[in-house]
């Protein structure tokens, strides 16, 4: 066996989760979990972890480049941080965001963007928000072999058009229309369904009338399977604080009180010691 097979037979070894391996998990009941991240290290720490899926998430604007809202990240910044994901990562599903922009303005385009997260980014799928409306586009991926998740609820790439972000579905009309999009989106091809910000009992309906499964952020105990955004989950995070917002971890004190010994270590002159120096 020449070199390069047996390579290919180590790393064939670790079984990537897919979108069958989720649709496997709903019929059993089992919940599924899901992170966001944007790096080859966090993505590695995470996979090692066992979570499930790993959204490449257009919230990179907001966690890594400083803006107020998603809307400035660009398909060729996604394509980039997904590289990453994929190459720290050799277990876990790997989604990536389709940005603002990048899908809305006809399906050829919404097609080809798709294809470059799949062929230059390396994504297990996409994800894009919307019901109806993009369902031409979901199904022509679908139809091509790309995956596709959905996204309803509160998408925050229409925070111009809702003007806040507030819990989305309240309302009888509304909340209709968002289940009437997540049976279009599973007939245009979905394989799973993002659920934002919705009352719970709601996500609680819209999930049992799924085939494919549902991934809740803010929508209460009853989808398939749970998402966060990593360092609002692990207390990084220190001016968001909305209630679907379990902290695991005050990492902004731990780092910072580490950072904090360090400089005071230099100012003493106590790093480095002999020891780690050469």
């Amino acid at each position: 066996m020449s070199t390069q097979n047996s390579g290919s037979a180590v790393s064939s070894a670790v079984k990537r989760v897919t979108k069958k391996t989720l649709f496997n998990k709903k019929k059993r009941g089992e919940k599924f979990s899901c992170l966001t991240a944007y790096d080859a290290m966090t993505a590695r720490l995470f996979d090692e972890a066992g979570i499930d899926l790993l959204l490449v998430g257009d919230s990179v604007a907001n966690v890594v480049q400083g803006h107020e809202t998603t809307i400035p990240v660009t398909l060729d910044e996604i394509i980039y941080h997904t590289r990453a994901v994929v190459r720290g990562a050799s277990r876990s599903m790997i989604v990536a965001d389709m940005p603002f922009m990048s899908y809305q303005v006809s399906v050829k385009e919404a097609f080809t963007n798709a294809g470059r997260l799949m062929k230059e980014g390396r994504a297990g799928a996409v994800k894009l928000e919307g019901g109806e409306r993009v369902a031409e586009s979901v199904q022509r991926m679908t139809e091509a072999g790309i995956p596709v998740m959905g996204h309803l609820g509160l998408t925050p790439q229409s925070i111009n058009e809702f003007g806040s972000y507030r819990a989305r579905g309240k309302d009888p009309e509304e909340a209709q229309q968002l289940k009437q999009d997540a049976l279009i989106l599973q007939q245009a091809g979905a394989f799973a369904v993002v659920l934002e910000k919705i009352p719970m009992e709601l996500a609680k309906e819209v999930s049992a009338s799924l085939e494919i499964p549902t991934i809740g952020i803010g929508a209460g105990p009853h989808c398939d399977g749970q998402i966060l955004v990593y360092s609002d989950m692990l207390g990084i995070t220190q001016d968001f604080n909305p209630r679907f917002v379990r902290k695991y971890l005050d990492l902004n004190t731990v780092m910072k009180s580490a950072v904090q010994h360090y400089i005071r270590d230099i100012a003493e002159g106590t790093f480095p010691s002999e020891d780690e120096s050469y």
